[in-house]
């Protein structure tokens, strides 16, 4: 099998044909398209969006998506919410979750997701919801697509390739994949079960954060995204196309695939990215900088400088700080946070955090290292230390998070999770420093 072909670079004006000359040139919608193909925009944003914010691509495609959705039928997903959602009273406080198994019985990666926290109106597009999707078997004749927002998919064990209406993008864990608001795609397992993590992003579509006084330089950089070439299937069998539209899912019959897209240019298609190439700043000399540094992508809102949703990760670095308590302190934030862990251990919770786990901590509400943490921390030799044995991430909003009825009835629910903070003791001597 030839190694999958992507084109370099985050929000480029991209073009790429699966068939040769059926991109046609010099203008967008020719009288007739080669190879008798249809042509249709799919915008992200206002078509009067300012340039530098105007997401669109034209797609030369075998049928247009006007024949994809008629006819649709209301179905349920039980377990994917959509904000506004409180459909729990859940206690105030400090949440987290061990990792769940994959059971036996999952079914795909649509019907394996399972809400665990939302945020805001999709209605309004504002706001986010955090997925945990258990995965057992492929989408074969199955594909999704969601008007409500983009997913930022986290694979944290099992490798996905997800064909979309662009092309094809394989993920690994340690690597994340953008799907846009509208793209059509479906998800085949390529090495057994598959768990991990999604971001559904209402508000605007994630991009890079302003790096300010750090310069053009560092953290995400641009040429390490990778969006896919055209790929297309003419495949002429009995399909279902499930549509997520205002919160509810419809599944519409189709005699065709909806991934028939021979050629495509533009600007707004998915795309994958390896955490691995996150370039981390941090301090060389003293103090913890605010976590805001580990930013890989944010949704900006409508308040300056604060994000919707933004997208953060904790990678391996060299710590190198003197006289500095080196974990994340403690505090409390107007931002909400909630955390995965893909593999290895989390330096502020050396205990009791799992690849696969999740935590919740949401806006003012205290959190920080636990007392093994602290402990060891306080106690080190603060010679230079790399941190190269986990990653783990954050999906940090503005807004509160409310966890749903299915998190919080999950049996891997820490009850006791707020006693890992039990054994601070008090160190306070009053005789001076």
């Amino acid at each position: 099998m030839s190694p999958t072909r992507y084109l370099h670079g985050f929000g480029n004006e991209f073009e790429s044909e699966a068939l040769p000359g059926a991109l046609p040139m010099g203008q967008n919608s020719p009288q007739r398209c080669p190879y008798g193909l249809y042509a249709e925009q799919l915008s992200g944003s206002a078509f009067t969006a300012p340039n530098p914010l105007n997401k669109r691509s034209w797609l030369y495609r075998i049928r247009p998506s006007v024949l994809h959705v008629r006819n649709p039928k209301h179905i349920e997903r039980s377990h994917w919410e959509t904000a506004p959602c409180r459909d729990v009273d859940a206690p105030l406080g400090q949440l987290r979750w061990g990792a769940s198994d994959v059971p036996e019985d999952a079914g795909s990666f649509i019907e394996g997701m399972r809400t665990i926290v939302t945020a805001g109106d999709c209605s309004l597009r504002v706001g986010m919801a955090a997925h945990l999707y258990l995965a057992g078997q492929s989408m074969s004749d199955d594909y999704f697509y969601n008007a409500d927002g983009e997913l930022l998919i986290v694979p944290q064990f099992g490798d996905l390739r997800i064909f979309t209406e662009f092309g094809l993008i394989e993920c690994s864990p340690g690597e994340i994949c953008v799907v846009p608001r509208g793209v059509k795609f479906r998800v085949e397992l390529s090495a057994g079960p598959s768990r991990g993590y999604v971001c559904e992003n209402y508000g605007a579509p994630f991009t890079l954060p302003y790096r300010g006084v750090i310069g053009a330089n560092g953290l995400a950089n641009p040429r390490d995204f990778f969006s896919p070439t055209a790929a297309f299937e003419d495949k002429e069998t009995p399909c279902r196309l499930r549509v997520k539209w205002g919160g509810r899912f419809y599944r519409c019959d189709l005699d065709h695939s909806p991934l028939d897209v021979v050629a495509w240019h533009g600007n707004y298609a998915p795309y994958k990215y390896d955490l691995r190439k996150f370039c981390p700043v941090g301090a060389v000399l003293f103090d913890h900088p605010d976590p805001s540094i580990f930013t890989v992508l944010t949704s900006p809102s409508d308040e300056s400088g604060v994000g919707n949703v933004d997208f953060a990760i904790f990678p391996p670095r060299w710590q190198v700080a003197e006289h500095t308590f080196r974990p994340p302190w403690y505090h409390l934030n107007i931002m909400s946070e909630f955390m995965g862990l893909i593999y290895g251990r989390y330096d502020a919770k050396p205990s009791g955090f799992e690849p696969g786990g999740m935590s919740l901590h949401n806006a003012m509400l205290p959190h920080g290292p636990d007392a093994e943490a602290f402990e060891q921390a306080s106690q080190a030799d603060l010679g230079p230390v790399k941190i190269d044995d986990a990653l783990a991430f954050m999906f940090e909003s503005r807004l509160p998070l409310y966890p749903t009825s299915f998190a919080m009835s999950l049996d891997t629910l820490h009850q006791d999770y707020a006693e890992c903070w039990s054994d601070l003791r008090r160190n306070f001597t009053g005789n001076g420093p």
